[in-house]
Formats: structure tokens, C-alpha cells, sequence
């Protein structure tokens, strides 16, 4: 027979033993639940992906290297090939951005091991810009759950021969995918083009149309799916729209974004809301709170970031500054966001793609 404190004793080891197990489980990461930089290399044909830049896009054989927590090499075959239109295929980037795309059986137990395909946002005039777009989803992700998560890489390239151009290593960042994104917030992506915004849950759509206009982002529609991903309950209901693709921001200020000529703007930085009509300000206000109690953690994206230079965080502060500015004064508000109802205005033109 074991005596009480013993007992008590063995208990309180089971207890330790327990907790600690479910701490280690806890702690094991998904790709994009980690802010910390991820290293990895990709290993290939550099050259020739890298060159493959118009018409249909070709995979290319490559493999990716990263090391896991235990500071232990992993390595993943898998294809990669460059994706998007404007940053592919425009000729203004130094890197384009690519598509990394898994084979399941090759990635199990790593943190790669629930991907498929997998979008990266390489530096296309600079790191500076890609920190500045990764921040931008960053904000959404303080608003709403219904959000892309993002994760920082930095990046080596490596040729596969020793002969060629030589990569310094870059920051660049992985976005998750659309069908995760859907199934992490128990919804189901959907393939719907010429939806009307306002069939977008109220609530939703104004969090997102008031951030669209808060970054100062404009190369965005419901109607055509540019830069919007839609998802829906199961039974098709409940529709959100959700944002992507922040390059053309005022907020990140890319040195070839510009607004769409059809908008009348001036430069990106001006802001323009693109919501539909809505007469009655009083709709507004509970999305308004919403961004008035996020402010703090809005700021401290940009205040606390280490990978930002002073004068762009002092910049864009102030760029905030602005935006809040509007929201605390209600006739500055019904200015800005009634902008839609103006009969003469380019408040309802339907944005296709930038060109």
C-alpha cells in the first residue's frame, strides 16, 4: 500500500507529466503561428524560374532547406514557378513572386506538413516594401480572424550549379492558403465571380471597405474578385469578402503603384473610400469602434517593428494619424464615406485589374 504522500507525490508527477506534454503539443507550431523570421533556401534552376515570366507559367524542380526547432536540417523537394500578372509579367520587379507548391507525402512531420500551395511575396523594388505589405495584412489580422495570415521569410536562392549569378539572402513572406484560411474559420472558400458587394455580410464587408481605405488601397472589387477572396458558410451563406494583395497601398507606397486613371487620384496616398452607398452614417459607427479600439495595436506594428527605418515609421504614423482624424469627426466622415452616393463622382467604378 502507498502511503498518502506518496500518493500525493505520484499525482503530482502524472500532473507534471501531463502538463508538460500538452505544452509541448501546444508548442508545436503551424507554418503561420510563429512571428518569428523563418531561414529557408530554395535550390534549383534560379535562372531559368526566375526568367520565366510571360505567357503560362512553368514549374521548375526545386528544393527547399530550413532548419526545425531543434536546429535540425530538413529538406523538401517540391516544384515552384512564378504567378500573378502585374508583378510577373509588368517587368518592374526584381524578384517575381512565386508559388511553392508541396507534394503531401513530402512534407509530413515538418512545419510544411499541412500545405499545398503556397504563395510568395518576393521583393520586387526591395525588402523594405515587402515588410511594408507583410504589415499591411498584419492590421487586418488585429481586426478580424477572417484574415490571410502571413509569415517572414528570409530567403536564400541557390543556383544549382556553382556558375551564375550569386543571391544575397532577402526577406520575403509566405501567405496562407485560401482553402485553410476558409476551414481555420469553419467556412468554405467560393469560386463566384459578378457578386454584388452588398450580398457580402453587412458588418464584414464595412470592416474590410474602411481598412481598404484606412491603408489607402484602391486596386480592389467585389464584383470582378480583384485582390478579394470569397467564403461562405457551407450552405452558401454568410458571404465575406476577404483582402489580399497590398502592393498598390498607400500605406506601403511601392515606387510603380499608382491609382487606376478611371479614379481621378492624384497619387495613392489619397485616400478614396470604395464602399457602396450608404446614406446613414449611423451604420458606420460600430465599425468605427472597432478600428478606434485597435488603434494601439495598429500603431505598435509600426512603432515596435525593427525591420522599418525611422523616417517611414514617423511617415506612416502620420498617414494614420489621418485616418483617424476622419474617424473622430463626423462631418469629415460623412464627407469621405458618403462619397459613394455622389451622382458625379467615381464612387461606383467597378475596378477590373490595374494595368
Amino acid at each position: 500500500m502507498i502511503p498518502g504522500k506518496t500518493w500525493k507525490k505520484v499525482i503530482f508527477s502524472i500532473a507534471v507529466i501531463f502538463t508538460v506534454g500538452n505544452y509541448c503539443f501546444a508548442q508545436k507550431e503551424g507554418l503561420f503561428d510563429s512571428e518569428e523570421i523563418l531561414e529557408i533556401t530554395l535550390k534549383g534552376d534560379v535562372r531559368a524560374l526566375f526568367a520565366n515570366t510571360k505567357g503560362e507559367a512553368e514549374y521548375f524542380g526545386f528544393t527547399l532547406g530550413y532548419s526545425d526547432n531543434y536546429r535540425n536540417p530538413n529538406s523538401i523537394p517540391l516544384r515552384v514557378k512564378t504567378r500573378g500578372h502585374f508583378r510577373r509579367e509588368m517587368n518592374i520587379c526584381d524578384y517575381p513572386p512565386l508559388l511553392l507548391n508541396f507534394a503531401k507525402e513530402n512534407v509530413a512531420n515538418t512545419i510544411f506538413s499541412s500545405q499545398d500551395k503556397v504563395k510568395l511575396v518576393m521583393p520586387c523594388r526591395g525588402e523594405k516594401y515587402v515588410m511594408r505589405e507583410y504589415l499591411t495584412y498584419k492590421i487586418y489580422n488585429q481586426l478580424t480572424p477572417n484574415s490571410f495570415k502571413v509569415r517572414l521569410v528570409r530567403l536564400t536562392v541557390l543556383n544549382e550549379t556553382d556558375s551564375g549569378k550569386s543571391y544575397e539572402p532577402f526577406l520575403g513572406f509566405l501567405i496562407e492558403e485560401e482553402e485553410q484560411m476558409a476551414q481555420r474559420v469553419k467556412m468554405a472558400s467560393l469560386d463566384k465571380d459578378l457578386v454584388k458587394p452588398e450580398s457580402v455580410v453587412k458588418d464584414d464587408f464595412l470592416r474590410m471597405a474602411v481598412f481598404q481605405y484606412l491603408i489607402g488601397n484602391t486596386d480592389w472589387s467585389v464584383q470582378y474578385r480583384q485582390n478579394i477572396k470569397l467564403i461562405s458558410s457551407s450552405e452558401g451563406t454568410d458571404l465575406i469578402a476577404v483582402p489580399y494583395d497590398f502592393d498598390h497601398a498607400g500605406i506601403v507606397r511601392a515606387p510603380y503603384a499608382k491609382p487606376a486613371p478611371e479614379l481621378k487620384l492624384a497619387t495613392i496616398t489619397d485616400r478614396r473610400y470604395r464602399g457602396y452607398c450608404i446614406d446613414d452614417m449611423r451604420i458606420f459607427e460600430k465599425t468605427f469602434e472597432e478600428f478606434k479600439a485597435k488603434k494601439e495595436a495598429i500603431y505598435a506594428l509600426y512603432s515596435e517593428s525593427e525591420l522599418l527605418d525611422d523616417k517611414y515609421i514617423k511617415s506612416t504614423i502620420k498617414f494614420l494619424d489621418g485616418f483617424y482624424t476622419t474617424l473622430s469627426n463626423p462631418k469629415r466622415a460623412k464627407f469621405d464615406f458618403q462619397y459613394p452616393c455622389l451622382a458625379d463622382g467615381t464612387g461606383n467604378v467597378v475596378i477590373k485589374g490595374l494595368k
